[in-house]
Protein backbone atom coordinates (compact mmCIF):
# COMPACT_ATOMS: atom_id res chain seq x y z
CA UNK A 1 0.00 0.00 0.00
CA UNK A 2 1.16 3.50 -0.84
CA UNK A 3 -0.24 6.52 1.00
CA UNK A 4 -0.16 9.78 -0.98
CA UNK A 5 -1.21 13.34 -0.26
CA UNK A 6 -4.12 13.97 -2.62
CA UNK A 7 -5.44 17.12 -4.31
CA UNK A 8 -8.98 15.67 -4.56
CA UNK A 9 -9.15 16.18 -8.31
CA UNK A 10 -9.05 12.59 -9.62
CA UNK A 11 -12.17 10.69 -10.69
CA UNK A 12 -11.33 7.78 -8.35
CA UNK A 13 -11.38 9.90 -5.19
CA UNK A 14 -14.47 11.74 -6.38
CA UNK A 15 -16.27 8.38 -6.72
CA UNK A 16 -15.06 7.11 -3.33
CA UNK A 17 -16.17 10.29 -1.56
CA UNK A 18 -19.56 10.15 -3.30
CA UNK A 19 -19.87 6.55 -2.03
CA UNK A 20 -18.91 7.77 1.45
CA UNK A 21 -21.49 10.57 1.48
CA UNK A 22 -24.20 8.29 0.09
CA UNK A 23 -23.53 5.72 2.79
CA UNK A 24 -23.54 8.36 5.54
CA UNK A 25 -26.88 9.69 4.27
CA UNK A 26 -28.30 6.16 4.12
CA UNK A 27 -27.45 5.27 7.74
CA UNK A 28 -27.74 8.66 9.48
CA UNK A 29 -30.44 11.32 9.66
CA UNK A 30 -29.60 14.40 7.55
CA UNK A 31 -28.84 16.59 10.57
CA UNK A 32 -26.32 13.99 11.80
CA UNK A 33 -24.26 13.69 8.61
CA UNK A 34 -20.97 15.50 9.26
CA UNK A 35 -19.03 14.11 6.29
CA UNK A 36 -17.48 16.81 4.11
CA UNK A 37 -17.93 17.15 0.36
CA UNK A 38 -15.05 17.81 -2.04
CA UNK A 39 -15.17 21.61 -1.74
CA UNK A 40 -15.13 21.52 2.06
CA UNK A 41 -12.24 19.04 2.02
CA UNK A 42 -10.18 21.44 -0.14
CA UNK A 43 -9.79 23.95 2.70
CA UNK A 44 -6.30 25.05 3.83
CA UNK A 45 -6.79 23.60 7.34
CA UNK A 46 -7.32 20.08 5.92
CA UNK A 47 -4.70 17.63 4.65
CA UNK A 48 -6.05 14.69 2.66
CA UNK A 49 -4.45 11.34 1.83
CA UNK A 50 -5.39 8.42 -0.37
CA UNK A 51 -4.18 4.82 -0.20
CA UNK A 52 -3.27 3.03 -3.41
CA UNK A 53 -2.13 -0.39 -4.53
CA UNK A 54 -1.01 -0.14 -8.12
CA UNK A 55 -3.78 1.76 -9.89
CA UNK A 56 -6.47 0.84 -7.35
CA UNK A 57 -7.72 3.38 -4.83
CA UNK A 58 -8.14 1.50 -1.55
CA UNK A 59 -9.22 4.25 0.84
CA UNK A 60 -8.72 7.74 2.19
CA UNK A 61 -8.57 9.92 5.26
CA UNK A 62 -7.97 13.52 6.30
CA UNK A 63 -6.56 15.58 9.13
CA UNK A 64 -8.13 18.92 9.99
CA UNK A 65 -6.30 21.40 12.20
CA UNK A 66 -8.77 22.71 14.77
CA UNK A 67 -6.01 24.66 16.51
CA UNK A 68 -2.24 24.52 16.81
CA UNK A 69 -2.59 21.68 19.34
CA UNK A 70 -5.79 19.87 18.34
CA UNK A 71 -6.53 17.93 15.16
CA UNK A 72 -9.62 16.16 13.87
CA UNK A 73 -9.80 13.03 11.75
CA UNK A 74 -12.16 13.44 8.79
CA UNK A 75 -13.34 11.37 5.83
CA UNK A 76 -11.95 7.97 6.80
CA UNK A 77 -13.22 5.56 4.17
CA UNK A 78 -12.17 2.19 2.78
CA UNK A 79 -13.47 1.22 -0.65
CA UNK A 80 -16.02 -1.58 -0.31
CA UNK A 81 -13.92 -4.02 -2.37
CA UNK A 82 -10.91 -3.56 -0.07
CA UNK A 83 -12.49 -3.86 3.38
CA UNK A 84 -10.83 -6.14 5.90
CA UNK A 85 -7.35 -5.73 4.42
CA UNK A 86 -5.88 -3.21 6.85
CA UNK A 87 -6.51 -0.12 4.74
CA UNK A 88 -8.24 1.87 7.50
CA UNK A 89 -5.55 0.86 10.00
CA UNK A 90 -2.85 2.11 7.60
CA UNK A 91 -4.63 5.44 7.03
CA UNK A 92 -5.27 5.95 10.73
CA UNK A 93 -1.68 5.12 11.59
CA UNK A 94 -0.55 7.70 9.00
CA UNK A 95 -2.87 10.40 10.33
CA UNK A 96 -1.83 9.82 13.95
CA UNK A 97 1.85 9.99 12.96
CA UNK A 98 1.24 13.20 10.98
CA UNK A 99 -0.62 14.78 13.92
CA UNK A 100 2.29 13.93 16.21
CA UNK A 101 4.80 15.33 13.72
CA UNK A 102 2.82 18.60 13.63
CA UNK A 103 3.00 18.85 17.40
CA UNK A 104 -0.68 18.28 18.06
CA UNK A 105 -1.40 17.32 21.66
CA UNK A 106 -4.83 15.88 20.96
CA UNK A 107 -6.59 14.16 18.07
CA UNK A 108 -10.39 13.82 17.98
CA UNK A 109 -13.09 12.48 15.70
CA UNK A 110 -16.82 12.19 15.20
CA UNK A 111 -18.39 9.02 13.88
CA UNK A 112 -21.84 7.50 13.89
CA UNK A 113 -23.17 5.91 17.07
CA UNK A 114 -25.23 3.24 15.29
CA UNK A 115 -24.34 -0.44 14.90
CA UNK A 116 -23.21 0.16 11.30
CA UNK A 117 -20.23 2.06 12.76
CA UNK A 118 -19.14 -0.67 15.22
CA UNK A 119 -16.08 -1.66 13.11
CA UNK A 120 -14.93 1.99 13.17
CA UNK A 121 -15.45 2.16 16.94
CA UNK A 122 -13.28 -0.93 17.42
CA UNK A 123 -10.56 0.45 15.15
CA UNK A 124 -10.39 3.79 16.96
CA UNK A 125 -10.44 2.11 20.37
CA UNK A 126 -7.55 -0.14 19.29
CA UNK A 127 -5.53 3.06 18.70
CA UNK A 128 -6.32 4.36 22.19
CA UNK A 129 -9.19 6.71 21.34
CA UNK A 130 -11.77 7.06 24.10
CA UNK A 131 -15.26 8.49 24.08
CA UNK A 132 -15.58 12.18 24.89
CA UNK A 133 -17.99 15.08 24.82
CA UNK A 134 -18.58 16.98 21.56
CA UNK A 135 -15.64 19.17 20.56
CA UNK A 136 -15.13 22.08 18.18
CA UNK A 137 -18.41 23.15 16.55
CA UNK A 138 -20.21 19.85 17.24
CA UNK A 139 -23.33 19.75 19.40
CA UNK A 140 -24.58 16.76 21.37
CA UNK A 141 -26.26 14.31 18.98
CA UNK A 142 -27.56 10.83 19.83
CA UNK A 143 -26.48 9.69 16.35
CA UNK A 144 -22.87 10.80 16.85
CA UNK A 145 -20.07 9.28 18.88
CA UNK A 146 -17.16 11.57 19.76
CA UNK A 147 -13.72 10.18 20.52
CA UNK A 148 -10.36 11.67 21.42
CA UNK A 149 -6.77 10.67 22.07
CA UNK A 150 -3.94 12.51 23.82
CA UNK A 151 -0.79 12.36 21.71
Amino acid sequence: MEIRQDDLRGPEIRALLEEHLSHMRAVSPPESVHALDLDKLRQPDISFWTVWKGGDLLGCGALRALSSTHGEIKSMRTAEAHRGRGVARAVLNHIVAEAQARGFERLSLETGSMQAFAPAHRLYESFGFTRCEPFGDYAPDPNSLFMTKRL
